[in-house]
């Protein structure tokens, strides 16, 4: 016996409730199960700084649908969740909280940093993760993980070690993005290039001992002059073949500087004079290192000039440019300023302009573990969806440089290099050693410096399942199916994972990367703090309940595509869910009417057999969509079904059917009633977990969570094609009725007689065994079907359909006396706009002085009301005819 569900949807009373339930019943929890084959997703791990968005909103609907849509398959789906330290994201964070305290992170140890770091993670860590919740993210929490907690602590030591040994990491002075900022050094991912409107400035060089003669070079950055140490120019420029040995004088510093020849000169670019500062310019530094260059750092940590800048020294980069540029002026080498457009490298979290410079630091060597992550996509063992952004994988892999993996911070993992304090003997190791193997001594300090968050998320896919043990986790879930990603951390992220996984575990770390645009706002622009666009997941939660919000984010969404947020969108679907829940309160209520009637195939009518063979298609549709990662198109498909051919078509279909105490094929409307709605709600499971899950549980006893039911497979004998053809038939001849008597406005309370005629017998057998649906839904008093015309009436109506025509008595449609009555007075209120209208166009005072606008508007007026009058005068004359 079914229960009773509310009389009217509320999403807020019944979300938290089920969400618990499920979590107490531990449905989200995966085990390995031999008997079961393994499904996996790795959740891309929020920053425990993080607040919910909508991006976090679009990416984990996507992989809950995935995760649920496999668990009702019967895999054993384990949806692997988890937070990210983040390292620089946080340290700011707690820095700006530290200094509201009136504290300073230069008056702490590091030990007492931490200390508040920590406390930091424990207050505001979780917060993501019972926002993640509040969506219905059906993830293993009691799985969940962070990037710093002890098994992940332990298998980025045992990476870095590996690689350490294995010659792929190193110590080196090397070009790296510095964030003045910050006061650390980024990677290139880190880097977002920004264009900015700048300028040219073209300086002359003097050529020592032979005055009069310069050289002209042109720079965007003249600050970075001070750090110059050669002009290159390239091999085969006959212009400058004689230069080449000579030596310039740098301008203001007056040091002495070779005339080089490098390939890497575009001579046709410019005057093909290019100045060389390899500390300060990461082509520079390739030129710097192949003719032997000295590199000078001209900057402080801060952007400001050092004692390498001379007279300079202590003024902000910006400030020192000014004045560079004043003296070069004052001593007659400036050639011209041009204005110039350009690429300005960017910190991507704080916006700062960054400053290329040459810093001891950690870097991975990337050649190597860059083939079989490039071979992984060429193979076809790794694949993108959309395929397109393999282009951009490859891309970054194929240019990649080493990767920068140290940070100038305290809250992160700490790189595990240790430097004796007598000889500087620096031993790598997992521990602190007790004395240096070299000379014995046991005062042995670790690095200061912490490792790229991107270092560890990189091992994420296998961290998490506690590697490096050997765990049966380990051996059952990796490598894990698919990534759910957006395209922006492309190069951050999934590339960094890849060649780790490869490198670290010799398999791919997942098998499919399914990327997902940017949830835009709805005029097409990005969600920022500074536009002020941003919308709170959780305010749409709080207001239209998560199903909504989830459906909304899914519909119409394409991979790779960004999309657009409405709020009418979220009401659309809050419509739907309304639907739904309606549509299924009114099958529960007449479930009782079937209790003393077993359903018989016998019984099924025409009307039965073609919904089943419907929602037998659409269960196969829906299949293949999701199986291709096609989410958007599948939630189309259900959500068509259900609206148009379940709602609107089916169950008006069946109501006689249910009305009638005489009708012997009314336990088999409502056995398909409630069949098609089952199997319904199971598609539509993982899109609306909540509404499905409540309606589902009271509609029926047999199992005891849609969660945990069974996916609806294709049923070979649901295929019902011949009845499929009957209804399709009926539903047009009923749509051309309902044409017809919109357009004579009849209301739908007025019934008529309706007669089809078709010369096709067949045609006529499915209007016959049809009858008692097609005239409930063609709105008629009677319903009669025919070989021919004879016995109709000249002025019957028809409606003309591809298998037949439909005639009704015009009469009946129509109370010719009273639409005579509203036709005519039509007719009066329309002269009296026609009169206005001409008036107003033959005033010539109105038609000099109005906006051009005005007139053109008016003047479609006159049209549109003289058109609405010949259509009222003709249908009067026709009427007057009767």
């Amino acid at each position: 016996m079914s229960k009773e569900l509310e009389k009217t949807y509320n999403p807020g009373s019944i979300e938290e409730r089920l969400y618990e339930k499920w979590m107490d019943k531990k449905y989200f929890h995966a085990e390995v199960d031999k008997s079961k084959k393994p499904f996996t997703i790795v959740m891309p791990p929020p920053n425990i700084t993080g607040q919910l968005h909508m991006g976090h909103a679009l990416d984990n609907t996507m992989q809950d649908i995935l995760i649920r849509y496999k668990r009702m398959q019967g895999y054993s789906a384990l949806w692997q969740p988890g937070t990210d330290h983040a390292a620089i994201a946080t340290e700011v964070k707690v820095i700006d909280k530290l200094r509201s305290e009136g504290i300073q992170k230069e008056d702490l140890t590091r030990e007492e940093f931490m200390k508040y770091a920590w406390e930091w993670k424990e207050e505001y860590g979780g917060r993501i993760v019972n926002q993640l919740k509040k969506l219905g993210s059906s993830a293993d929490w009691d799985r969940e993980r962070f990037t710093m907690d002890e098994g992940c602590s332990e298998a980025v030591l045992e990476v870095f070690i590996r690689l350490y040994e294995k010659g792929y990491i190193y110590k080196g002075s090397r070009i790296i993005n510095w964030c003045p900022e910050c006061q650390t050094s980024i990677s290139d991912a880190e880097v977002v290039h920004e264009e900015q409107a700048g300028h040219f400035w073209h300086i002359n060089y003097p050529v020592k001992d032979e005055p009069g003669r310069c050289v002209e070079i042109a720079t965007t950055r003249p600050e970075t002059m001070l750090g110059d140490t050669a002009v290159a120019v390239h091999p085969d420029d006959e212009r400058y073949k004689d230069l080449v040995g000579k030596m310039l004088i740098l301008p203001i510093v007056n040091r002495e500087i070779p005339v080089v020849a490098d390939s890497y000169v575009d001579k046709e670019f410019g005057t093909g004079c290019v100045k060389i500062t390899p500390a300060h310019d990461p082509n520079d530094f390739e030129v710097g290192k192949r003719c032997g260059l000295k590199e000078i750092n001209i900057l402080n940590d801060d952007a400001t000039i050092n004692e390498n800048g001379g007279k300079y020294e202590g003024m902000d980069r910006y400030e020192a440019r000014k004045a560079i540029v004043k003296e070069l002026e004052e001593l007659g080498l400036l050639v011209k300023v041009a204005d110039h457009s350009h690429n300005v490298g960017t910190h991507d979290r704080c916006k700062t302009t960054i400053e290329p410079m040459v810093k001891q630091q950690w870097f991975v060597k990337m050649d190597e573990m860059a083939k079989p992550a490039i071979e992984a996509l060429k193979s076809g063992r790794l694949k993108f969806v959309p395929e397109s952004f393999g282009k951009t994988y490859l891309h970054w892999l194929e240019n990649i440089r080493d990767w920068c993996i140290s940070r100038q911070l305290w809250w992160g993992h700490r790189i595990p290099a240790y430097y004796c304090g007598k000889c500087g003997e620096m031993v790598v190791a997992k521990e602190a050693p007790h004395t240096c193997p070299k000379c014995g001594c046991t005062h042995m300090v670790q690095d200061e410096d912490t490792l790229d968050t991107w270092f560890s998320s990189a091992l994420w896919p296998f961290s998490t399942l506690g590697w490096p043990e050997k765990t049966p986790e380990m051996d059952y879930f990796y490598p894990t199916d698919v990534l759910v990603t957006g395209y922006d951390i492309i190069f951050f992220w999934v590339i960094r994972m890849v060649f780790s996984g490869i490198e670290q575990t010799g398999k791919e770390p997942f098998h499919t990367v399914l990327i997902h645009g940017l949830v835009r706002d709805s005029q097409g622009r990005k969600m920022s703090k500074s536009l002020g666009n941003g919308i709170d997941p959780l305010e749409v939660v709080e207001k239209f309940g998560a199903d909504a919000l989830r459906m909304t984010l899914i519909t119409g969404n394409a991979p790779g595509n960004d999309m657009r947020f409405y709020w009418e969108r979220v009401e659309a679907s809050r419509n739907f869910a309304n639907k739904v829940w309606n549509a299924s309160r009114f099958i529960m209520m007449n479930l009782e009417k079937a209790e003393d009637h077993q359903a018989d195939v016998k019984n099924l009518t025409s009307a039965d057999k073609w919904i089943l063979s419907k929602v037998n298609t659409l269960t196969k549709d829906v299949t293949d969509n999701l199986d291709k990662y096609e989410l958007g198109i599948a939630l189309q498909k259900v959500y068509d079904f259900i609206w148009e051919e379940f709602c609107d078509w089916y169950i008006e279909m069946v109501k006689p059917r249910l009305y009638s105490d005489t009708d012997e094929t009314k336990a088999a409307a409502i056995w398909t009633l409630k069949t098609v709605l089952i199997q319904s709600l199971k598609l539509l499971h993982p899109y609306m977990p909540f509404i499905t899950e409540e309606i589902f549980c009271n509609l029926q006893e047999e199992e005891e969570s849609i969660m945990i039911s069974q996916w609806p497979e294709y049923k070979p004998e649901w295929n019902f094609a011949g009845e499929e053809n009957s209804v399709e038939t009926i539903k047009e001849a009923v749509r051309s009725i309902r044409n017809v008597r919109t357009s004579m406005n009849v209301p739908p309370s007025k019934k008529a007689k309706v007669i089809v005629v078709s010369e096709d017998a067949s045609v006529r057998g499915i209007f016959e065994n049809g009858r008692i649906f097609f005239a409930t839904l063609g709105y008629a008093s009677e319903v009669s079907v025919q070989a021919d015309k004879s016995g109709i009436a000249e002025d019957a109506v028809s409606a003309v359909t591809a298998k037949a025509v439909i005639y009704m008595p015009f009469a009946e449609l129509v109370d010719i006396s009273k639409e005579v009555e509203r036709l005519e007075r039509e007719e009066e209120r329309l002269d009296k706009e026609l009169s206005r209208s001409k008036g107003m166009l033959n005033n010539e005072k109105f038609v000099s002085r109005a906006p051009e606008a005005k007139i053109q508007a008016e003047k479609e007026k006159l049209a549109k009301y003289e058109q609405m009058m010949e259509q009222v005068q003709e249908r009067l004359r026709q009427l007057k005819k009767q």
